[in-house]
């Protein structure tokens, strides 16, 4: 099946400015991206079986003839969005979902413009999350014809977190970090693991980290109760992010600045941020992106299985989370959010007086670019080019979702 494409203008945002390839692009971890801005006005794209066969502008080309065009001449077409911090939608968890759940999530981050997504664990039973790691994988390798989103990864958020600052992760299944169950997690996972978060603080977290980046694993730092100098510590092994920036962190002090005030400072990191208005004040959203910016920001939704569904009770992991008046959460604690992407970038817009331009890379090449990964065919992609899935979205100026793509269907 062909189809053509029309937009205003095309936001691809490769972040080398390259082709897409069949090969995963790894970059350091320590390094300064572009941020190149190769639009061109008034594309058209070609799309056939679900893949991009073809970019041009029409004030360069005409259109293919006979070709059936969708078209969207007053808005920016631009890549999919990335969420690589997600445990559920739709009344599924990933940790619990069969194939017909992962679906389910799949087809509702699709709506909402997300292309790819690393399914997020919660804190369990180390057996049960073993289970879980199996299943996901198993479900993740079946086959990559996915209705909407594609998971391609997982990230684990736990058990390696503070005691301190665990959030809704429960205590007695936190466990210290420790090279042998991490290898566990990672072959029950089928080497499906791209993201670990993990506390700075905890004995061993440092070997932890440069065993995990060594075998392809990003580590982000998060739930922890990490001084500046402990946080600093763990980049030096590895550390490329932080997880959910201000929740689950030591608080902001001006003689001991903590994991957060490093992590706002140190250039070479990027910054998760849930920018729901609920997690983080507007006020503290737009001291985030005054130091984190275009370069390092990453926009995540941490959402779970409530997103999308009207109040009442869900299930985070193996957790009980209740749903009231837009907020989740578990024994009166945050229990992650639900938050769509397309809905946080309008936000950011919103809070810190961002361009669309501006924003876009903290859902599309930043994630990517953090995990080590870009424009690698059927994994993780920073951006739109031949060759690649037809992930694609429509927005207009002030950052509204007008229409999703998923391997060049409408969703």
């Amino acid at each position: 099946m062909r189809t053509v494409l029309l937009g205003a203008a095309l936001w691809q945002g490769l972040a080398s400015g390259g082709h897409a390839s069949d090969s995963v692009i790894s970059e350091p971890l320590i390094s300064e991206p572009l941020i190149p801005e190769p639009v061109i006005p008034e594309p058209w794209i070609l799309v056939e079986d679900g893949r991009i066969v073809e970019i041009a502008s029409r004030r360069e080309r005409a259109l293919p003839a006979n070709v059936p065009c969708q078209d969207y001449s007053a808005h920016l077409l631009a890549p999919a969005f990335l969420d690589v911090h997600i445990h559920g939608s739709a009344g599924q968890d990933v940790m619990q979902a069969d194939r017909a759940g992962m679906e389910a999530i799949s087809r509702f981050l699709a709506r909402h413009g997300t292309g790819r997504f690393l399914a997020t664990t919660v804190t369990a039973p180390l057996d049960a999350t073993l289970r879980a790691l199996e299943r996901m994988a198993r479900l993740m390798r079946r086959d990559a014809d996915w209705p909407g989103a594609v998971p391609c990864g997982i990230h684990l958020e736990g058990p390696f977190l503070s005691h301190a600052k665990r959030g809704v992760h429960p205590e007695q299944d936190l466990l210290a970090p420790s090279v042998p169950i991490f290898d566990r997690l990672l072959e029950a996972a089928d080497g499906q693991v791209r993201l670990m978060t993990l506390a700075p603080e905890l004995p061993a977290a440092c070997e932890l980290a440069a065993h995990a980046t060594a075998r392809g694993v990003r580590v982000s730092m998060g739930h922890s109760n990490a001084t500046a100098q402990q946080s600093q510590q763990l980049m030096q092994r590895g550390a490329a992010s932080a997880t959910h920036t201000f929740n689950a962190m030591r608080t902001l002090d001006h003689r001991e600045p903590g994991i957060a005030g490093f992590v706002l400072t140190e250039d070479a990191l990027y910054a998760e941020l849930i920018c729901d208005g609920i997690h983080v004040d507007p006020r503290m959203v737009r001291l985030w992106w005054r130091q984190k910016g275009s370069r390092r920001g990453i926009l995540v939704t941490d959402a779970m299985a409530a997103t999308g569904m009207p109040d009442g009770n869900y299930q985070l992991g193996g957790l009980a989370v209740e749903l009231a008046d837009g907020r989740a959460t578990a024994n009166g604690v945050l229990a992650g959010s639900v938050l769509t992407l397309d809905r946080a970038l309008e936000n950011l817009m919103h809070f810190a007086g961002v361009t669309l331009p501006e924003a876009l890379p903290l859902v599309t090449q930043n994630p990517a670019r953090m995990l080590g990964m870009q424009q690698a065919r059927e994994t993780l992609h920073a951006g739109l080019a031949v060759g690649s899935r037809a992930d694609l979205v429509a927005l207009d100026t002030s950052g509204r979702l007008v229409a999703s793509f998923s391997a060049g269907r409408l969703a």
